[in-house]
């Protein structure tokens, strides 16, 4: 008796395949990224790598680039990450799927320290207070004027907590070195009505909202409060 392939069978395996191209596709970009973030130069990734800095240059430049197992594992060497991370395997997971390091300390940032880690954008989670109970939603944001900035649109869960007190945080953790840090903010939530500081935000913006489509309000959040702190391993 043969087997049949259901169409739901052959349609995963198809998703599969683009998904897995995809993430091959993205190795280069992944590698460019991880190399900023690094200070690394091409030349300087190459030379520890043992590879040719035109050839990281193809990594990064071209889609179709499809490097072998040990120049991965010496580029994740070099970057401080995995192989499953340049690759994009832990795309869909959430971060601090490592172990922790022995003898970690948990040490309290200062202020400065703090406002050097919200620095001027990124992506941060928003916590308020809803008819439905406390929600948290993820929203990237600019720091302008002190304050927490972010657009959104008429109706959401963000805009609806215009006039409230609200938390915003920032982490990141490092995978690689089992350290991470955090930063909270807490203050009230404001809607931007006037003309010139709506263009204000406009003009220091660093991108679009990351979800798309219209949203046309501004909101800031002022600091009343920011703590922050990060996890040092010895």
């Amino acid at each position: 008796m043969s087997e049949q392939t259901s169409p739901n069978a052959v349609s995963g395996t198809a998703d599969s395949a683009a998904t897995a191209d995809s993430a091959r596709g993205d190795i280069g970009r992944r590698i460019a990224r991880r190399r900023e973030e690094l200070g690394l130069t091409r030349e300087e990734t190459a030379y520890r790598a043992g590879t040719a800095p035109g050839y990281v240059r193809y990594l990064e430049e071209q889609s179709t680039a499809t490097p072998g197992p040990g120049v991965l594992i010496r580029l994740a060497d070099v970057l401080e990450t995995s192989v499953a991370a340049l690759r994009g395997g832990d795309a869909d997971l959430p971060p601090g799927t490592g172990r922790a390091a022995h003898h970690a300390q948990l040490i309290e940032l200062s202020a400065e320290e703090c406002r050097a880690r919200l620095s001027t954008h990124g992506v941060g989670r928003l916590a308020t207070e809803t008819a439905e109970g406390p929600l948290i939603v993820p929203l990237n944001y600019s720091v302008v004027d002190g304050a927490i900035a972010f657009r959104t649109a008429p109706g959401t869960t963000s805009a609806k907590a215009v006039g409230t007190d609200v938390a915003f945080e920032v982490d990141h953790i490092d995978e690689a070195l089992s350290q991470g840090w955090s930063v909270l903010v807490r203050g009230r939530a404001r809607a931007v009505t006037d003309p010139d500081a709506a263009r204000r935000l406009e003009e220091h913006a660093y991108s679009d909202a990351w979800a798309g489509g219209e949203r046309s309000l501004w909101v800031c959040v002022d600091p009343v409060a920011v703590t922050g702190r990060r996890i040092d391993v010895p």
